[in-house]
């Protein structure tokens, strides 16, 4: 595979998108941006960042992250301490090589292991029979939890509903981590930027219908959004700009006015007199 950040810069390169604009979308500051580009790792903050800033650049340019991030911890990434250790570590005991004696290992001198056993055994007996005893008036449900102190066995009821509340609040905030990636990802991201020489108006509306850019003039360099919708209908008064579209440049005739019809796979030029009109 390419050098990771050779597969970063000419992505952007292609996409004729300057630095500045990575940095005006990701939020990562320039410099880190072209450390990204340049493999200078150590001008990062640390690892965590590497990998955050990775993903979030290659996102913007409609790159695989997850392949990116893969060949970084392959390349870059030391392995933990605890990868390193062996599989399965042999231990010495009993005899030694050839022509040694005999070494002996003496376990240290305490409570017989038997007795320990007994006693646990006899306290687990204690505590089943005592709660057999009290399980006959529970018949709601509810659970028992026994606890041994100072010889004496007292028995705390828990509701059995704690659990399954508990099990279905963490059901229901994982199925709503879901379904909002999943419209995220039915979404269109979009952007506007006002390339010069002179100044454009611009008017954006989603699609339902509520106004996003309410006929603002740009001046020269200024970039609006990013706005997001399943749809856009946009019209600008010249062609002195670009749209970003989910991550990719789209070219803008040089003819005024124009107007576009936007989805996450269409990027249609319309008719301006039925484009939306913002007053």
């Amino acid at each position: 595979m390419p050098e990771i950040g050779s597969t970063l810069r000419e992505a952007r390169m292609r996409a004729r998108i300057d630095i500045s604009e990575i940095e005006a979308e990701t939020k990562i500051r320039a410099k880190y941006l072209r450390a990204l580009e340049n493999e200078e790792w150590a001008l990062l903050p640390g690892p965590a960042y590497v990998r955050s800033f990775l993903r979030t650049y290659a996102e913007a340019l409609d790159l695989d992250a997850k392949l990116l991030l893969e060949e970084y911890k392959l390349r870059h990434e030391r392995p933990s301490d605890h990868d390193l250790m062996p599989i399965g570590a042999t231990r010495r005991r009993g005899r030694g090589g050839r022509g040694g004696g005999t070494v002996r290992h003496r376990e240290p001198r305490g409570v017989p292991r038997g007795v320990i056993v007994g006693v646990v055994v006899v306290l687990l007996l204690g505590a089943l029979y005592l709660l057999g005893k009290g399980g006959g008036n529970s018949g709601n449900g509810a659970a028992s939890v026994g606890t041994q102190t100072a010889g004496r066995t007292t028995t705390t009821p828990v509701p059995a509903s704690t659990s399954k509340s508990a099990s279905g609040s963490s059901k229901k905030k994982g199925s709503g981590a879901t379904a909002q990636r999943s419209a995220n990802s039915r979404l269109v991201r979009l952007q506007v930027i006002a390339t010069g020489p002179g100044p454009i108006s611009v008017c954006l509306v989603d699609a339902a219908g509520k106004l996003r850019i309410p006929g603002a003039t740009l001046q020269q360099n200024v970039t609006a959004g990013p706005y997001r919708s399943k749809s856009f209908r946009l019209k600008l008064g010249n062609g002195n700009a670009r749209v970003r579209v989910n991550g990719k440049i789209r070219s803008v005739p040089n003819v005024s006015p124009v107007a576009f019809l936007i989805t996450r796979t269409t990027f249609k030029r319309v008719d301006p007199t039925t484009a939306p009109s913002c007053g």
